[in-house]
């Protein structure tokens, strides 16, 4: 076999059409051997090849008699001395971090750690030392491996469909769960990118209004060890081994190989087909007007803690790829809860996350990301900076600073809940929008000013570093905690399922059963869980941000009160497209706040409201864009807002004063609205502010009716609205302007 020196750059395997050129980085190995494979099954390598040049601290070769489909590994030498951070051994198989698809993943066996792991029986003193002890077992047989692809694709006329942020509605989901009890979808394609993209998944997200699909995981991950000895899996996906990759487990190729026996002959467009295959998800969500985003986690990786596998980083370059206790390198920084943390401090390891993140942009055609504990991702040292590498680095970037960056901000380490304080650019899961919005439905007391300031756009968060109401990613559930049919079903968690004594999952849900825990025959019970979740979904709407929408939650999803599914592959995740009635009549109402919104530019506001009296053009009258009333028609004051027991409240919104331009510079108007918002026990009638402009009421909904419930108009005479228990109104004014 011919052998070239090759390039240090670009790093990975990269085929340019005459041969492959391969580099690696790392810094402080003494040695790095290319292992060729002739198939998935191969106990051992065909040919073991010594890379000799090293530039830059980078190791590189070129084979020009390789091509696409060739499988490979590595094997790096140096001294495996885990009290200074290195680990590495050489008889561990290694696969690339830049692998661009995986054709083998990890089988778990011993020979997988790069120390000899203990037994049960082992006393814990000597456990506990146990990672100091090299494994010379050879890892080849069990090890991840990977292949050289083509990405040769043909995009046509594909766009990024670019939906400006004011104007977006995201809808998180798992290609799994999407697609796997689908009727509409072909048995084949269920649980798959292809199944994702057939028509009537497509024509789902539409007719619900959605303008972007946030996928949970997709990028190559492992299942835990420990799930898997209790024959579990981690079917969220936050478990992740390579960032190029997509995940084979999603793909027909890779349903195919899980389902059947493994193939023993292979050919180099197998390998690309899961690739090929996403794109082409890509492609059609974008021809549906539909973007796609990606959940990422550069936080931390699948080879968890000083106890974990030596799948790739931890065998490569320990010291580089991940943070070290300062005083004790053979232990890791854990800001994750997952046993490591990515060295965003390396330039080499910040060179890999972008490299990851524009491939996904450039070469799979994806609109933007959300990065899982993105605190993590700004911590210079120890502390958190919105100044950090991190930020800069995508800030510069001319590919990464025009997408959708959305960040999940917290982490588990000190300061670790960041809401609010991400640089520009940049929005955030909102979780005081999520605690607020719950816990004023619930009943609880206290929540009317923190409500307010949720529904317009959480000012107090985001308006003095100059960023605008999108950058509030606006949700009242997620994949992460119950469903909303759980929410409104049951007061404490119910994980038995995960096998973990429901140790696991969070205590404190701000949920209520309504006085009953699960299933229920009580009408009266399941007349007020249905219209607590029109209120929760009809207050997400009609707020100023970015909303957002946990997927199944518009058909009814139930996960039986399990509040951290994460390991859960079955009905608990996959979603139930057989709707009941009841939940028929819930997709309806669903769909119609949806439309609501799109309809009516003030829910879409580009700025914070201003609050000021602006004068109306032709009159000598002023009015604000936003007023906030007490139920007797008086603007409330500062004792109301302070007064505890408070549980209701109304909002004009005057969409003739918005202050805002299209894009074309003309002035946006639309009509002048009023919610209304009752959380207590008792129905509340609200006296109807008089508008300069005269008019009369025309209710667009109220969440105490049914999907059936038709707009109606409100006699010109009436002046005020009752509001039963428990529900929320939206009133449009009919006068003599036109919009």
């Amino acid at each position: 076999m011919r052998i070239y020196p090759g390039q240090p750059f670009p790093l990975g395997a990269t085929w340019d059409g005459m041969g492959v050129n391969f580099a690696l980085f790392s810094e402080y190995a003494e040695k790095v051997a290319l292992c060729l494979f002739h198939s998935p099954e191969d106990m051992e390598e065909y040919i073991n090849i010594p890379m000799t040049e090293y530039t830059d601290h980078v190791w590189h070769l070129y084979l020009p008699d390789v091509r696409p489909g060739q499988i490979y590994g590595y094997r790096v030498y140096g001294p495996y001395q885990p009290e200074k951070g290195l680990r590495f051994n050489p008889d561990k198989l290694l696969v690339d971090p830049y692998a661009k698809i995986f054709v083998r993943l990890p089988k778990w066996h011993s020979s997988l750690y790069g120390y000899i792991p203990p037994s049960p029986r082992t006393k814990p003193a000597i456990a506990e030392q146990a990672d100091l002890i090299i494994n010379t077992e050879n890892s080849a047989p069990y090890a991840p491996l990977a292949a050289v692809v083509d990405t040769t694709f043909s995009w046509g006329d594909d766009k990024h469909p670019k939906t400006p942020w004011h104007k977006t509605v995201i809808y998180e989901a798992h290609v799994k769960g999407m697609t796997q009890h689908h009727p509409g979808v072909p048995e084949e394609f269920r649980g798959t990118y292809a199944g994702l993209a057939s028509e009537p998944v497509i024509e789902h997200l539409k007719s619900l209004g959605v303008t972007a699909i946030e996928l949970m995981p997709v990028q190559q991950h492992v299942d835990d060890h420990f799930l898997t000895q209790k024959n579990l899996v981690n079917y969220w996906g936050y478990n992740t081994l390579g960032f190029f990759a997509p995940d084979l487990a999603y793909s027909v190729r890779g349903k195919k190989a899980h389902t059947h026996h493994a193939e023993t002959s292979y050919q180099q467009n197998i390998y690309d087909e899961p690739i090929h295959e996403f794109k082409t998800m890509v492609r059609a969500m974008h021809a549906a007007g539909i973007e796609v985003i990606l959940d990422v986690v550069y936080n931390h990786t699948a080879e968890g803690n000083h106890f974990g596998p030596s799948f790739s980083f931890k065998g490569i370059d320990n010291l580089a790829y991940y943070r070290s206790v300062k005083d004790n390198p053979r232990y890791y920084q854990d800001y994750t809860g997952c046993g490591n943390t990515i060295n965003v401090s390396h330039p080499r390891v910040i060179q890999l996350i972008m490299d990851s993140l524009r491939y996904w942009v450039e070469e799979m055609h994806v609109d933007g990301f959300r990065f899982d504990l993105a605190v993590a991702l700004g911590r210079e040292e120890e502390s958190v900076s919105r100044l950090a590498t991190f930020f800069d680095v995508i800030h510069q970037d001319p590919v990464l600073s025009k997408v959708k960056l959305i960040a999940e901000p917290w982490d588990l380490g000190e300061g670790g809940y960041q809401v609010g304080n991400f640089p520009v650019l940049w929005t955030e899961w909102n979780g005081d929008y999520r605690d607020t919005l719950r816990s004023f439905w619930k009943g609880d007391n206290g929540m009317v000013s923190r409500l307010a300031t949720r529904l317009s756009g959480s000012s107090d968060l985001y308006e003095n570093n100059k960023r605008n109401p999108h950058a509030s990613i606006n949700f009242i559930t997620c994949h992460d905690g119950f469903t909303l049919s759980d929410l409104v079903s049951y007061n404490q968690k119910h994980n038995e399922a995960n096998l973990e004594n429901n140790g696991d999952g969070e205590n404190h849900n701000r949920s209520w059963n309504m006085g009953a825990e699960g299933p229920t025959d009580n009408p009266d019970i399941l007349a007020l869980r249905a219209r607590q979740k029109r209120n929760m979904v009809a207050s997400l709407l009609f707020s100023l941000g970015v909303p957002m929408i946990l997927g199944g939650d518009e058909l009814g999803q139930t996960r039986h009160g399990n509040n951290n599914a994460y390991c859960q592959d079955n009905q608990l995740n996959w979603l139930n497209w057989h709707l009941k009635n009841e939940d028929k009549d819930f997709l309806t109402f669903f769909k119609r706040v949806v439309g609501i919104r799109k309809e009516h530019p003030v829910f879409q506001r580009r700025k914070f409201f201003a609050g000021r009296p602006v004068r109306i053009p032709g009159t000598a009258e002023f009015s604000k864009d936003i007023v906030w009333y007490r139920p007797d028609g008086e603007e409330m004051r500062m004792q109301d807002w302070a007064n505890p027991n408070l549980k209701w409240l109304s909002a004009l919104l005057d969409g003739q004063n918005m202050n805002e331009v299209d894009e074309k510079g003309h002035p946006i108007k639309d009509d002048i609205l009023m919610l209304m918002f009752n959380a207590s026990e008792k129905s509340i009638t609200f006296n109807l502010p008089l508008h300069p402009l005269g008019g009369y009421w025309k209710v667009l909904l109220d969440t105490k009716e049914e999907a059936d419930f038709s707009p109606k108009d409100l006699d010109k005479t009436v002046s005020s609205y009752t509001l039963e228990s428990r529900s929320m109104a939206l009133l449009q004014l009919h006068c003599s302007f036109k919009t």
